[in-house]
């Protein structure tokens, strides 16, 4: 028998425990103390290697992996190959404390290149989708417009590393192909076989080109499926939404799960002409009426005594949240849910904007201003949207209805989007930056002249103000992914050090030189990525 020490039995784990714990922490398994321990242990690994190598049973080969698809779409142009692999490397956390220097942010510009590649209709090159998969897999944002990029060879990689497998969830079927929607055999053993996840992308898939066929396939099994399924199986029929779906839609309303009901009374409000939309018309209607008595017409309000039982089959959720009453809670729900389109008939055959200009008796204004804002938003309505948003330079942040910033922005967003654009930029000139953030997330990009124009006066007022740039950071960010590239040369008289005025901030005007190089260096950099894509 070997009666060498180093040859003795040790298990792979034991040795891999003291590799990590070190040998002055933990003796080792062949027993060998002090300095020669290390060597000891490397020396044991070493045949236990050999060991765990010469001890696997001959095997047969594994089968070769299938073939990617191929990808026919036209390769990248040389130069935007390149600088897509330079926007691969760059890596968040480069700069040193808050100070961002001149430098572009280029992982802020991959989104846009990807956007842009996509409408060219490139593929990706094969050699970068490693990268590009790790770049989507730590930010979500990236994903749709990686994986269209990427094409069906992040599938296939993704089918290799559990790093990817974003790739397969976010892919229709869960990597696994969606039948041909004409196959009508596929399509029904795939809705009565497949996994939750494969049966919700077969749904959403003939949603879209069929929205019929879709909601019939749904109600074979409805009655049969589990309430957390029918309710994200009912939140499919968003897209296409239409009046056909109306009597689905209220047979919902008596499902056993209250957050079924609330979606499809939900869905139903939303189209104008639903049985639903007539009832919650007629009860908010009956709720507010004119008073032609006072020195000028008044809106007055009677808000519900009750929530009966008809009401909660609409979905009227009848326990308000804490530190609300339960009938101004009632009333904006009703208000909310009721089509807008009743009110004029209702008020004295008055526009929108005349409306909301009507004073409203005992305090009730902010409740049904709220409630018609939700309306608009909901049935994504123009006219109340403008009506309720008011000038772009009314005091404060609320207009006429919107009680927040955040009601302002999701009504903005019902506006077209030169209109919408107009009325940030007028928001801009009367209150500055500090609370239009939220407002310039819903303009449509590349900001049009007179938005791009309002916030580069309104930066270099606050640099003449003498503020530190990272107060408007937020702003300066969606000015480097949003101005018109063609802004730079409008900047460039920006980028200089001017004399700092004594009651500036120390230091400030240097801050903001870097900024706005760093804004002008960006835009240049967009300029030249779109010429790349572009190039022969």
């Amino acid at each position: 028998m070997n009666k060498n020490p180093v040859m003795r039995e040790s298990s792979w784990e034991e040795l891999v425990t003291t590799a990590l714990l070190g040998t002055d922490r933990r003796t080792t398994p062949v027993g060998t103390a002090g300095k020669d321990a290390p060597t000891a242990l490397l020396d044991t690994a070493a045949v236990q290697t050999v060991r765990r190598r010469a001890g696997l049973r001959p095997a047969s080969a594994a089968a070769l992996l299938e073939r990617a698809t191929e990808d026919h779409r036209p390769a990248l142009p040389s130069a935007a190959r390149r600088r897509l692999a330079v926007l691969l490397a760059d890596r968040p956390g480069a700069g040193s404390g808050g100070r961002r220097g001149t430098a572009p942010d280029l992982m802020e510009l991959l989104p846009q290149w990807l956007a842009a590649a996509n409408e060219h209709g490139y593929a990706a090159p094969p050699e970068l989708l490693p990268a590009l998969l790790d770049a989507a897999r730590g930010r979500t944002d990236l994903r749709p417009q990686t994986l269209a990029f990427a094409g069906p060879r992040a599938i296939w990689l993704a089918r290799l590393n559990p790093d990817w497998r974003f790739a397969l969830r976010s892919t229709p079927g869960g990597g696994t192909a969606v039948p041909a929607l004409g196959d009508s055999v596929e399509v029904e053993r795939l809705w009565q076989e497949g996994l939750f996840a494969e049966r919700v992308t077969l749904l959403a898939a003939m949603r879209a080109q069929d929205p019929s066929a879709a909601r019939d396939l749904l109600g074979t099994t409805w009655s049969t499926e589990r309430a957390e399924d029918r309710l994200m199986f009912l939140d499919s029929l968003r897209t296409g939404l239409s009046d056909a779906d109306e009597p689905f839609l209220e047979r919902a309303l008596a499902d056993r799960s209250r957050n079924v009901r609330a979606t499809a009374a939900e869905l139903l409000s939303a189209l104008p002409g639903s049985a639903l939309a007539a009832r919650m018309a007629a009860r908010a209607a009956s709720c507010v009426s004119l008073d032609h008595t006072q020195t000028q017409p008044t809106v007055v309000v009677e808000a519900p005594h009750e929530c009966d039982a008809g009401m909660e089959r609409d979905g009227v959720v009848p326990k308000p949240p804490a530190g609300r009453g339960e009938r101004s809670w009632w009333l904006g729900q009703l208000a909310e849910a009721a089509p807008l389109a009743i009110w004029s008939e209702r008020l004295g055959a008055r526009t929108p904007e005349e409306i909301v200009a009507l004073p409203v008796a005992d305090d009730w204004q902010g409740e049904l201003h709220g409630a018609w804002c939700r309306a608009a938003v909901r049935q994504r309505d123009a006219a109340w949207s403008r009506a309720l948003l008011g000038p772009p330079a009314s005091p404060g942040a609320a207009g006429p209805g919107a009680v927040s910033l955040a009601e302002r922005a999701k009504l903005l967003a019902a506006l077209p989007a030169g209109e919408r654009a107009e009325w940030v930029a007028g928001f801009i000139s009367a209150h500055g930056l500090s609370e239009a953030f939220q407002l310039l997330g819903v303009c449509a990009t590349p900001w049009a002249e007179p938005l791009g124009h309002a916030v580069v006066d309104a930066l270099n007022i606050a640099r003449d103000a003498g503020s530190y740039p990272w107060s408007f950071s937020g702003v300066m960010g969606l000015a480097e992914r949003c101005l018109d590239p063609a802004t730079a040369a409008r900047l460039d008289g920006l980028t200089a050090i001017p004399d700092e005025p004594e009651d500036a901030s120390p230091g400030a005007v240097g801050y903001w030189s870097e900024a706005f190089q760093r804004l002008v260096g960006t835009l240049r950099l967009r300029a030249t990525m779109r010429a790349e894509l572009t190039a022969p």
